[in-house]
């Protein structure tokens, strides 16, 4: 990645600090009575934990995706509707389908965590995906969420047996003529055999069609999944994959992700296991899975390496950052938490940083790698299939921006770190959630912490210097 130019420079912006961890928003500070600030709040079952939350970019309505139920609310957090999706009677060790394979295990009633709230405008429903079962997912009506479709029939409809919320991330490729599709993501749990860690599904019009969810291309050899090959457990126990965010832009798909790996420390003769955050893409016409590549994201300032990622969102520039970083308004960038130190995966340290990724250039060094590989330079470079080891081969053939791989050199793994631009730390009180977006040409960021409460610094100046390997944003 390129150098820009050292440049201070001085931006309006606001920075805002929202904690999202519980129902109710409270000031850190009581103000004067005369400013006292009402907050509107919407209180579950007691008891009950929220998991997911998405908001009809047209109507401004709220679905949220909480143990055994989904919520329909109004902009204002009044509830318009209530859907049960559980508990139910099952047993974590029942495997899919279980309409073909009858299950011996012991069953009782068990609570269904939402792991996936994703909203499919084209046709007016909701995809709320549970816990229940193994995974599978509703498809509810946006109106009323009457149950449209729940397919469970065959092993594809299984999506993942890991119970955590949040286990889950799709992404929807919409097309104007024909069927969208769905690009899932998910924690396997050490069952590779049963649930692909990234594939891409038919979302039919028909919400009771056969082939919802079904797989975008299978044949006996070439499938749309991605599946981690099982003995890669053998080297790492509990490996898994865990999806972060997921988004498209321009021709791909991107998921940010969270991987255990075993590296040697400096002057050490045995390995360790530490966590590497890894930005994957997939081209959204790509059926064979064949464009798969990995490239190691991280943070650094002050010496000081943040490397776990907590969160992220997809934003424009906007005119005034724009400058700053020398992109066009409309580019995108990624805005991202990272928590300090990569081994404390379930335990992030509360020191925490947010940073901020241009797409262009992360796609740049993911071009430059492609393109070494097809001139037979280096391996395929990816821990996790085992295959460091593995030669690029060479090809004779134009590498632009949209190319999307051929039946060799995939999957791809990128080894050097792409290297976010710092904005912003806190040592105490760990960012978790980051949203942003521009307003009047500029870029405001929004985080919520560990805490939960609301924090809110002023309008301020912020000043940092480039490049951005080396960025530091000053208040004035």
């Amino acid at each position: 990645m390129k150098a820009m130019p050292w440049n201070w420079t001085c931006l309006l912006s606001h920075l805002l600090m929202v904690g999202m961890g519980s129902s109710t928003l409270l000031p850190r500070q009581s103000p004067p009575p005369s400013q006292k600030r009402s907050f509107v709040t919407f209180r579950g079952e007691p008891a009950e934990s929220f998991n997911h939350l998405v908001v009809d970019e047209r109507t401004g309505h709220i679905y949220v995706g909480a143990v055994n139920r989904i919520y329909k609310l109004s902009s204002d957090l009044k509830v318009l509707v209530t859907h049960q999706t559980g508990p139910d009677e099952d047993n974590p060790k029942c495997y899919p389908p279980r309409i073909v394979q009858t299950c011996n295990e012991p069953l009782t009633p068990t609570n269904n965590v939402n792991k996936m709230l994703l909203i499919d405008y084209k046709e007016n429903r909701l995809i709320a995906c549970g816990s229940l079962y193994q995974g599978i997912c509703k498809l509810l009506r946006l109106e009323d969420l009457f149950k449209l479709g729940e397919p469970f029939h065959k092993k594809e409809h299984y999506l993942s047996g890991v119970n955590e919320s949040g286990s889950v991330f799709g992404v929807i490729v919409s097309y104007n003529n024909l069927d969208d599709k769905l690009f899932i993501a998910t924690a396997v749990d050490g069952k590779p055999e049963y649930f692909p860690t990234i594939s891409s599904r038919k979302l039919t019009k028909n919400s009771e069609a056969d082939g919802m969810f079904a797989y975008v291309f299978h044949d006996e050899f070439v499938a749309s999944m991605i599946k981690i090959p099982s003995d890669t457990f053998t080297v790492i126990p509990d490996f898994d994959i865990y999806y972060v965010y997921g988004f498209s832009s321009g021709n791909f798909v991107y998921f940010l992700t969270l991987q255990p790996e075993m590296v040697s420390p400096p002057g050490s003769t045995t390995k360790e296991q530490v966590y590497t955050s890894k930005l994957v893409r997939l081209c959204k016409e790509d059926t064979a899975f064949n464009s798969y590549v990995e490239v190691p994201i991280g943070c650094e300032r002050s010496g000081v390496e943040y490397r776990l990622l907590q969160a992220a969102y997809l934003s424009k520039a906007g005119a005034v950052l724009a400058r700053t970083l020398g992109v066009r308004p409309e580019d995108d960038l990624l805005f991202t938490v990272f928590s300090k130190g990569q081994k404390r995966k379930m335990k992030s340290l509360d020191e925490s940083a947010l940073c901020i990724f241009i797409l262009k250039q992360i796609n740049d060094r993911i071009k430059e790698r492609l393109q070494s590989c097809y001139r037979g330079e280096g391996t395929l470079d990816l821990a996790w299939l085992k295959v460091k080891d593995i030669p690029c081969s060479s090809a004779l053939l134009t590498i632009d921006d949209n190319f999307c791989g051929l039946d060799m050199n995939a999957p791809l793994g990128v080894s050097e770190m792409v290297r976010g631009i710092p904005v912003f730390t806190e040592d105490r009180d760990r960012m978790t959630s980051v949203i942003a977006y521009v307003y009047k040409n500029h870029s405001l960021a929004f985080v919520g912490t560990k805490s939960g409460k609301l924090k809110k610094s002023q309008e301020k100046h912020l000043c940092f210097l480039l490049p951005p390997q080396d960025a530091r944003w000053e208040t004035q």
